[in-house]
């Protein structure tokens, strides 16, 4: 079992930015990809993007922006999300998720096996 706990949220002027924690614990090294998502009321969750916990890579969408840095502390069993020059678009929850097993997406949450309880994020204009 894994469990995933988000920190770092809260509220930011548009041009702001925040960096996102996710802790693993239970059984972190069975995780093979981290990910952040986010959901924005009435839209479906969306993926920010993931890296691979055993190898190091690092994996965005095509649409990303370069504003949203994901790394991976393999240490301390954590991944951090750095957000900067937000917009109020940005506004959503984020989640953290995890991934045991390879042969899956990167980006789809339901390929995701385990799940923070998400973090909020407010950008004002």
């Amino acid at each position: 079992q894994v469990r995933l706990v988000e920190s770092g949220g809260g509220s930011v002027q548009a041009g702001g930015s925040l960096r996102l924690s996710c802790a693993a614990s239970g059984n972190p090294y069975a995780i093979d990809f981290m990910g952040w998502f986010r959901q924005a009321p009435g839209k479906q969750r969306e993926w920010v993007a993931s890296v691979d916990t055993r190898g190091g890579k690092i994996y965005y969408p095509d649409s990303a922006s370069g504003r949203f840095t994901i790394s991976h502390d393999v240490a301390k069993a954590m991944v951090n999300l750095q957000m900067n020059s937000l917009k109020p678009e940005d506004t959503a929850m984020y989640y953290c998720a995890a991934q045991v097993g390879y042969g899956r997406t990167r980006s789809n949450p339901a390929d995701f096996n385990y799940w923070g309880p998400g973090t909020q994020v407010t950008v004002s204009s």
